[in-house]
């Protein structure tokens, strides 16, 4: 089994341009078959597309609704007002989500969802971690999200998860926190024995995860963490190889090169 994940950029290539390639990134990420891709910064108006795109079955989840400033938009009114220039106002308008597209082979049994950062867990995290009030407006700015399906591939199944965890440089403890939040939801969805695959863009490096290194000292999986914020791991199934990182020129578009983070694969048997 191939996993994949990438954080497609809304379709923007690197560095930003006046057009984004949403389709164009699907298409590259199902292009040579794999059977789950989880996907990041997918623009909420083609959420509804990605079927058409790609040929494969999706499990799509709105992160971030549209909005013009503080009121609430349509996607397609999204669409239209990101289109002025989608390298430089990408989610402003637009909205986000995050989505699984699951290969034709594979049966989706279940389906999960889970805020990574509801108000709640911020209250209680800002006291624990004496947050700034820099820090608490940041983490309140967007919804992120946790989303789980249960896959059946004829005889086992495998629980894959997909996230997106809250990008602040100057304080990486609340991806961390929101890693914590999520590896604990998809622990409480397997059975025991069950294999997991946690995917996405963690926006933090194993470096400097707290996170990461208490799951790797308590043995949670089998699978090496590799470098950058996109990550793949899973338990209890065997790694045959990666977790591999796409060199540049495999995301070349007409000589631009799509999103701002590669493909991160891991291939399991």
């Amino acid at each position: 089994m191939l996993i994949r994940t990438w954080n497609v950029f809304h379709g923007n290539t690197s560095p930003p341009q006046l057009r984004a390639f949403p389709a164009d990134a699907v298409r590259l990420a199902v292009k040579d078959d794999p059977d789950v891709v989880c996907l990041q910064e997918v623009p909420a108006w083609s959420l509804q597309r990605l079927a058409a795109w790609s040929g494969y079955d999706v499990v799509p989840v709105l992160a971030q609704p549209p909005t013009l400033g503080p009121f609430p938009s349509t996607a397609e009114i999204g669409r239209a007002v990101t289109s002025l220039h989608p390298g430089h106002l990408r989610s402003a308008f637009s909205g986000q989500g995050n989505a699984i597209l699951v290969s034709p082979r594979l049966v989706v049994r279940d389906r999960h969802v889970c805020t990574l950062n509801p108000r709640s867990f911020r209250r209680a995290q800002t006291k624990w971690l004496a947050l700034g009030p820099l820090a608490q407006l940041a983490w309140a700015k967007e919804r992120r999200v946790c989303q789980a399906v249960r896959l059946w591939d004829g005889s086992r199944s495998i629980v894959v998860a997909n996230l997106h965890a809250t990008s602040y440089p100057p304080e990486q403890r609340l991806p961390d926190a929101e890693l914590a939040r999520a590896f604990r939801y998809v622990d409480g969805l397997a059975e025991p024995g069950e294999a997991v695959a946690v995917a996405g863009d963690f926006n933090i490096s194993f470096a400097r995860s707290r996170t990461l290194l208490d799951l790797t000292h308590d043995g949670w999986g089998s699978s090496r963490i590799g470098p950058g914020i996109d990550h793949i791991l899973v338990r209890n199934v065997d790694v045959v190889a990666g977790p591999t990182k796409w060199p540049l020129e495999r995301r070349e578009l007409g000589g631009a090169v799509l999103s701002d983070h590669a493909p991160v694969d891991l291939e399991v048997e």
